[in-house]
């Protein structure tokens, strides 16, 4: 089937060849065509160009977009979408005064999750996870990474990658999974974290790659979960396995979680709202990608990733929405993207890069989503009438959006 969209008011993120990702200065680039066209065939982009351009006008279906812009699918490179029920309590519990860490201390946090996943079966999780990733397709998201982590047992561990598994069978957005077993210690193990790491090590990673449930492993590198030492182990044991790190960093301390991340090759490096100036220069030396996550910084109340200094120091920074139960309770990457604007001080231009083109590049999707590229994936979205790109975040609390396609299908919102 042949689509052809015309009259597009601004086409964003326009790439003639393909680009794994955009670093420091040219992040701040974001190539668009204005009058634009866009034909799709089946589910590939095949051709754009200017209106003025247009000579092959025959197609299946014809859209006009006349006022509205075209832009490509967000990518959401770090969630955590699939869990049982919600944490609402301890959203209340932090306006009364507690902080994460105490709560944490106190049985809820990751194992309040964790206790929740053993409590429901693998079906209604996975009605749960599939209502939530309806959700944020409708709002623009088309590529996602989704963690394991709130099992933390092997069944409860494989319930959850199996569920992932499932979401990528029925779903057309492309789904990545990661393996988190090392999120946190779970009560069982409270007293011998050696056993618990010797657990993923000797039972978890076999189970996994047998039933190849995972393309990625990470694990939560913070001050009373795993150290460093414990995190190159852990990296060490998923490559073995054919496991990409991707790795939970600088979350709340900076202690050389970002060295040995990148010593194993990481993807990516994920939170960062503690950065160094060693850590900086370990990036510079790397193909990692850093990934910043505001949303949770703003529901949290906690520092912001220092955006301005990774891109001016000549990095690549992408934005991923954390959609997680307990400290980002939204896979809204629209508001992730406005957040980085207001508090990051990242411009629209630096933004839509960074949760386009190297949020794709962090789930190893450069070659599928993440720009208008002839020969990828039409997952795209088209706006409501805007006056310009910069509407995105500056009209924060707006959904813009009023059509979303995956796969050159259009999906009913």
């Amino acid at each position: 089937m042949t689509q052809l969209f015309i009259n597009i008011k601004e086409l964003i993120q326009v790439r003639e060849t393909e680009v794994e990702k955009v670093s420091g200065k040219e992040m701040g680039i974001l190539p668009t065509l204005k009058n634009a066209y866009l034909r799709v065939e089946d589910d590939l982009i095949v051709d754009f160009g200017l209106m003025e351009t247009l000579q092959n006008k025959t197609a299946d279906e014809t859209i006009d977009c006349r006022g509205k812009m075209i832009f490509p699918s967000w990518c959401d490179s770090h969630t955590h979408l699939v869990y049982a029920g919600n944490r609402a309590q301890e959203f209340v519990d932090r306006i009364q005064g507690l902080s994460y860490e105490e709560i944490a201390n106190n049985g809820g946090g990751i194992l309040n999750s964790a206790k929740k996943i053993h409590q429901i079966s693998e079906n209604e999780l996975y009605q749960q996870s599939a209502h939530r990733l309806q959700e944020v397709i409708a709002l623009g998201t088309g590529a996602i990474e989704i963690k394991s982590g709130y099992g933390l047992t092997v069944a409860g561990e494989l319930k959850m990658l199996r569920v992932i598994k499932k979401l990528k069978e029925n779903f057309d957005t492309p789904i990545k999974a990661t393996f988190l077993g090392a999120h946190a210690l779970p009560s069982a193990y409270k007293n011998n974290k050696e056993a618990y790491l010797e657990l993923i090590i000797e039972e978890m990673l076999p189970k996994i790659a047998a039933e190849n449930l995972a393309d990625f492993i990470d694990i939560f590198c913070e001050i009373g979960y795993f150290d460093v030492e414990d995190t190159a182990r852990i990296l060490g044991a998923g490559k073995k396995y054919g496991l990409i790190p991707k790795v939970h960093v600088n979350q709340f301390n900076a202690f050389g979680g970002i060295a040995v991340s990148v010593a194993h090759q990481a993807l990516s490096v994920d939170h960062l709202e503690e950065l160094t100036q060693e850590d900086i220069h370990a990036l510079k030396v790397t193909n990692t990608m850093s990934v910043a996550l505001p949303a949770c910084s703003f529901f949290l109340s906690i520092p912001y990733t220092p955006a301005r200094r990774i891109i001016d120091a000549g990095l690549p920074l992408a934005l991923a929405s954390d959609y997680n139960p307990g400290s980002a309770p939204t896979g809204n990457m629209n508001f992730v993207m406005a957040t980085a604007c207001i508090k990051m001080k990242m411009t629209p231009e630096e933004a839509i890069n960074a949760a386009t083109i190297n949020g794709a590049f962090a789930m190893h999707l450069s070659h599928k989503v993440g720009s208008i590229t002839r020969g990828k994936l039409a997952n795209f979205f088209i706006t409501k009438t805007i006056a310009s790109y910069h509407y995105l975040p500056y009209h924060f609390g707006d959904n813009l959006i009023e059509t979303v396609y995956l796969r050159g299908k259009k999906i009913s919102l």
